[in-house]
């Protein structure tokens, strides 16, 4: 029993610590706050990219022809480059598609 116990700790320990201490507070706050909202048609994402030198992420809107922002490290909004009415953002940061490269997934909801 005593050593199922401590296999437990152990666990819910390694778990604690798998955070990815790379993603900053802010973003992971946002997938905090994602992940206890309903699911969102389609599923939210987060992404991250580098752009212009830093590092930057776009997290998906809710639902049709709204902005899907790009976020700086404390959730700054930057720019919408994509989603709207004409599916283009908003047209502050129009070389985004071309721009940003090292995309990676960090988060898909999968509810």
């Amino acid at each position: 029993m005593k050593s199922m116990l401590a296999l437990l700790s152990l666990s819910l320990l390694l778990v604690e610590c798998s955070k990815d201490d790379s993603v900053p507070n802010a973003i992971q706050a946002k997938i905090a706050e994602l992940k206890k909202n309903p699911k969102q048609n389609p599923p939210a994402v987060v992404y991250s990219y580098l752009y212009h030198g830093q590092v930057v992420y776009t997290i998906s809107s809710d639902c049709c022809d709204q902005f899907n922002y790009l976020y700086d490290k404390d959730l700054t909004i930057i720019c919408a480059p994509s989603g709207g009415l004409t599916g283009r953002g908003d047209g502050r940061c129009p070389d985004f598609a071309t721009a940003a490269t090292q995309e990676h997934l960090l988060w898909r909801d999968s509810r």
